[in-house]
C-alpha cells in the first residue's frame, strides 16, 4: 500500500495483466500540512481529501484509506468496493468517537479498482475520477457539493463555480453520517485509455482542458501525475494537491461506456444494515432511503418522490411524495437537458431541497417569460390597464354627482 505523504509511486505491469501507473501528493503553497491521502495498491487506487483542520484532516483520510485498503475485494466489484468505503465511513465516524483526531473530522473518497477492460468506481464528496479516451477527457463522478448543486440547477456557471466563496463546501463525505452511501460507476475501457483520480486541489485549480492536454502530452504515467500537481502550483497551490495516473494494459479490449450504476442497491443496503447494527445503528439506511428525494414527471407535472430513482430487479425504492404543480411541459428558460434529466430522476438530499430547485425553476422561467414577451402584448396590457382606470374614474363621477342631486333636494325640502 501507498498512502499518505508519499510524494509518488510507480508501477509496470506483469505482462499483459495489471496497468501502469503514477502518483504525487503535495502540500500546495497555501496550507502548512497536508490533509490529502492516498492509496496505490494495484488493483485499487484511492484519493482522500481531509476535512477538520490540523490533527483531523489528514487523520480522517488516512483511516479511510487503511480501511477502504484493508476491506478492498480482489477484483472490481461495485457492490464489494461500496462495502469496504462504508467500513471506511463508519471507521471514521468511531475515531472520532475515541478521541482519535477531532470531533466533526471528515474526509471525500474516491476509489476505482481496475482489472484489464473492467473498470468499477465509488465516490463519496468532490474528489474526483477522469477518463482520457480516444485523446478526449471525460468526467466519470459528479461532486457532492454546493456548487455542483448550483450549477445543475443553473444559477450559476462553472467559471463562476471556480471562484465562488463557498466553493470548497460538500455535500456529503465521510465521517459524518453513518449512513452515507457511495456513487458507483461501473464500465468498460479500451486499450490505452488513462484513468485519473485526484483531490479538488487539482480541479480546482487546473481546468478540464489543461488536464487533458497534460495526460496527452505526457506518456510516463509517474511524469505525467508529477506535471499535472505542478500544474497546480503554478497556479497558485491553493489547496494539497494529490493525483494518480493509471494506464491502461495494451491488451485491454472494447469501448468505453460510461454509466452511473443503479443496480444491486438491495445488496448494498443489506451489508449496510449488517454494519448499522454492529455500530448501533440499525435503521440507518432506511432513513437515508425515506429522507432522500428526486425530482421526476408525473401525469404531465414535475413531482416529488422520496427514496431513489429506477428500479432494481422490478423492485422500486421510492414512493410518491407530491405533485408540485409545475408542467413538465412549461420549462422555457431552463438549461435544455433538464427535461431529459427529469426522465432519469434528478437527485437531491431532501423532499425541502426538491421543493427550493422547483421555487427557482419557477422564478427563471417566469424571468424568463417577462424578458420574451411580446411588445405588442405589453401595449395591450398597458391599454387595458388605462381603459380599467378610465371607467372606474367615470364610475366614480356618476356616484359623486348622484350624492350632489340628492343633497340639493334635501335642502329644497
Amino acid at each position: 500500500m501507498a498512502a499518505a505523504k508519499r510524494a509518488g509511486a510507480r508501477g509496470r505491469h506483469a505482462k499483459g495483466a495489471m496497468p501502469s501507473y503514477g502518483s504525487r501528493t503535495d502540500i500546495g503553497l497555501v496550507r502548512d500540512h497536508n490533509e490529502d491521502s492516498l492509496a496505490v495498491n494495484p488493483p485499487l487506487y484511492a484519493v482522500a481529501d481531509g476535512m477538520g483542520g490540523h490533527a483531523a484532516g489528514e487523520v480522517a483520510s488516512e483511516i479511510a484509506i487503511q480501511t477502504l485498503v484493508a476491506n478492498a475485494p480482489e477484483t472490481p466489484d461495485g457492490d464489494d468496493l461500496a462495502r469496504a468505503v462504508v467500513a471506511a465511513n463508519h471507521a471514521v465516524i468511531r475515531a472520532a468517537i475515541e478521541g482519535i483526531g477531532r470531533k466533526g473530522m471528515g474526509t471525500t473518497m474516491t476509489a476505482a479498482m481496475l482489472v484489464g477492460k473492467r473498470l468499477v468506481v465509488a465516490q463519496v464528496g468532490d474528489s474526483r475520477a477522469y477518463l482520457m479516451h480516444e485523446g478526449s477527457l471525460q468526467r466519470i463522478t459528479r461532486d457532492h457539493s454546493l456548487m455542483a448543486d448550483l450549477i445543475e440547477s443553473g444559477q450559476i456557471t462553472a467559471e463562476e463555480a471556480r471562484v465562488h466563496p463557498q466553493r470548497s463546501v460538500i455535500t456529503r463525505a465521510l465521517g459524518s453520517d453513518p449512513s452515507t452511501l457511495p456513487d458507483i460507476y461501473e464500465m468498460n475501457v479500451a486499450a490505452g485509455d488513462r484513468l485519473l483520480l485526484c483531490s479538488d486541489g487539482l480541479s480546482g485549480m487546473v481546468d478540464d482542458s489543461l488536464l487533458e492536454s497534460t495526460l496527452e502530452r505526457v506518456k510516463d504515467p509517474q511524469r505525467c501525475a508529477a506535471a499535472l500537481v505542478n500544474e497546480a502550483i503554478s497556479a497558485g497551490g491553493h489547496d494539497n494537491v494529490t493525483a494518480i495516473v493509471v494506464d491502461v494494459p495494451t491488451n485491454a479490449e472494447a469501448v468505453i461506456k460510461k454509466q452511473t450504476r443503479k443496480g444491486r442497491l438491495a445488496a448494498i443496503l443489506a451489508a449496510i444494515a449488517f454494519v448499522l447494527v454492529l455500530v448501533g445503528v440499525g435503521a440507518g439506511s432506511m432513513a437515508y432511503l425515506d429522507h432522500t428525494a428526486f425530482l421526476t414527471e408525473k401525469d404531465g407535472n414535475v413531482a416529488v418522490y422520496r427514496g431513489m430513482p429506477g428500479e432494481i430487479a422490478g423492485l422500486t425504492f421510492s414512493h410518491f411524495d407530491h405533485d408540485t404543480g409545475l408542467a413538465a411541459d412549461d420549462l422555457e428558460g431552463l438549461p435544455a437537458n433538464v427535461r431529459e434529466r427529469l426522465a432519469e430522476g434528478i437527485k437531491v438530499d431532501s423532499v425541502a431541497d426538491a421543493d427550493a430547485l422547483v421555487e427557482t425553476w419557477k422564478e427563471q422561467i417566469e424571468q424568463y417569460k417577462k424578458s420574451t414577451a411580446p411588445a405588442s402584448k405589453k401595449l395591450t396590457d398597458d391599454a387595458d390597464a388605462q381603459d380599467a382606470a378610465s371607467s372606474d374614474a367615470a364610475k366614480a363621477a356618476e356616484s359623486a354627482d348622484g350624492e350632489n342631486s340628492d343633497t340639493e333636494e334635501g335642502d329644497a325640502a
